[in-house]
């Protein structure tokens, strides 16, 4: 597809046609995919059907230069991330796309990163819509299932569980900022966090992995405290969480001020990591199974009676968090 030469013009159909219908991957639950007025599925009878939708802007969520393959990627990639906050098997995604050109090349690039990741994950596009305009905006809607009763979700932590979370929250926001002129990175690091910026790996196998041991569960889309907030409002909890303890990656620890680096760890978004309470009961079997990841477990904290969460320092000092995750429209 990357020596499809540039073309001035394309339609609609064309464009359908010649880089979303012609997927390889067939699902047998598809009975009639790309090409109807709606797609045919045919869902497990004994499962829950979990849907999610994320949308990307050009120049809100991605610079618009930015390299189309690992747009796709990512494009795919947050919404896998949602399905593995709720420990969700993914199967189908239908796909909004709005350019303000047809570019051959970005396409061609764009659905590599897209197809890539959907192999890798037994996904199947099954529909969508492409339109003209300013753009590019990227609206992905990903459909996955769980078995009843065995979702995660954000209304399950209590008093007494214990936190943790994937990876190494931060550096995304680390390579933000080090775009934006805000931070310095040296020369061995920048790979890595633009890796992490750019494609980052939803946390598939740990969401399914925590399914009967997580007690609630979230993806880090927006920072650390600000989604961890969103459990603890719905679960109608607190947290007391230790900020000495986050797990930074190498080029987190190697910024000069460390109150920077966990800020940006606790704050920066864009980690689509998994936050995630256990309860104590449960916590040997979560060590167990996690010891097997790719990716690091780091624990936290706990879950308070309290309302609030209070970010502590490791001699019990309050831990000044100076800014909130990202929002939209503030």
């Amino acid at each position: 597809m990357s020596n499809i030469p540039p073309e001035p013009t394309a339609s609609e159909f064309t464009l359908i046609e010649r880089y979303f219908a012609a997927q390889g991957r067939q699902r047998p639950d598809v009975v009639l995919g790309i090409g109807d007025d709606g797609a045919l599925l045919l869902p497990a009878a004994d499962q829950h059907l979990v849907v999610t939708l994320d949308t990307l802007v050009a120049d809100v969520h991605f610079f618009a230069d930015t390299d189309p393959q690992g747009l796709g990627h990512k494009a795919l990639a947050v919404n896998l991330s949602d399905l593995a906050a709720m420990g969700a098997t993914p199967a189908w995604i239908t796909l909004g796309l709005t350019l303000p050109r047809a570019d051959a090349l970005w396409l061609a690039r764009f659905c590599q990163g897209l197809f890539a990741l959907a192999d890798r994950y037994g996904v199947q596009l099954v529909g969508g819509d492409t339109t003209h305009g300013p753009g590019p905006v990227i609206s992905i809607q990903a459909h996955g299932f769980v078995p009843p009763g065995q979702a995660l979700r954000r209304d399950g932590a209590r008093p007494g569980d214990v936190l943790y979370v994937t990876g190494t929250p931060g550096d995304a926001g680390l390579a933000l900022a080090a775009a934006l002129g805000t931070a310095t990175v040296a020369a061995e690091h920048r790979a890595f966090i633009q890796q992490r910026l750019e494609r980052p790996e939803p946390r598939m196998a740990q969401g399914l992995a925590l399914r009967g041991i997580a007690s609630a569960a979230i993806d880090v889309s927006d920072g650390l405290a600000q989604d961890l907030g969103h459990v603890l409002r719905r679960s109608g909890v607190g947290a007391r969480l230790v900020v000495d303890q986050l797990p930074l990656s190498p080029a987190l620890l190697a910024q000069a001020d460390r109150d920077v680096a966990l800020t940006l760890a606790l704050a920066g978004g864009d980690d689509y990591e998994l936050c995630f309470s256990v309860p104590p009961d449960r916590v040997a079997q979560l060590e167990r199974v996690a010891a097997d990841w790719e990716c690091r477990c780091t624990r936290l904290g706990v879950i308070t009676a309290q309302p609030g969460l209070h970010l502590l320092r490791a001699d019990g000092h309050t831990f000044p968090l100076q800014r909130g995750g990202y929002d939209h429209f503030n």
